[in-house]
């Protein structure tokens, strides 16, 4: 991973990313910031599961990773490791961390898969995610959405591939957090490690 990318994921805010114009599973991605808020104050458990369950299954469906993707992994990676390090005190951290330690192994997992198949280079660099000509509209059209994903390249090979290799960055930014955990998470952690 070059620096400049490395730089990148360090820096980037929530606010940065326009949300609203990357596809998900299900959608768009105009909620994400409020899930990501609920999970950092890991108060009360059913919102956090609610919120973490809002967030995994629009970021994977199948196997398959959306341009919402890897700007989600950066702010939970930063989740997890205030999970981790608050685990010990917090028995919605412990969930959190644990949860979060297992969708990262499946995100990874989903990239391997990904990059043992013949595929585009990803994008130079993280942030070319979000050039003009990969965002969606700036209003949300159901209609409009799905007569786009009916066309013959919705995403560009290049961008495609780039949902699973920066979102595989991502993670692999957090490497040194992942090699540092609580010895009750040091399984899971291990199977993440090995992914990258």
């Amino acid at each position: 991973m070059t620096e400049e990318n490395r730089a990148y994921i360090t820096h980037l805010k929530v606010t940065d990313v326009p949300w609203h114009r990357l596809t998900t599973a299900y959608g768009r991605g105009t909620d994400f910031p409020e899930h990501f808020a609920v999970l950092e104050q890991m108060g009360d458990l059913e919102p956090v599961k609610d919120s973490l369950y809002e967030l995994t299954t629009n970021m994977e469906h199948q196997g398959t990773l959306w341009h919402a993707t890897p700007f989600a992994m950066v702010f939970l990676g930063r989740i997890l490791a205030k999970a981790l390090a608050e685990s010990s005190r917090n028995p919605t951290a412990h969930f959190l961390a644990g949860e979060l330690l297992d969708f990262f192994a499946c995100i990874l997992q989903c990239f391997h898969d990904g990059d043992e198949m013949e595929h585009a280079a990803p994008l130079p660099c993280f942030s070319d995610l979000l050039k003009e000509e990969y965002l969606w509209s700036e209003e949300y059209d159901e209609e409009e959405d799905e007569m786009r994903y009916e066309e013959d390249e919705v995403f560009p090979d290049d961008l495609f591939y780039s949902f699973y290799y920066y979102s595989w960055a991502a993670v692999k930014s957090y490497q040194d957090a992942l090699e540092q955990v609580p010895a009750e998470f040091a399984g899971p952690a291990a199977a993440v490690l090995k992914l990258l």
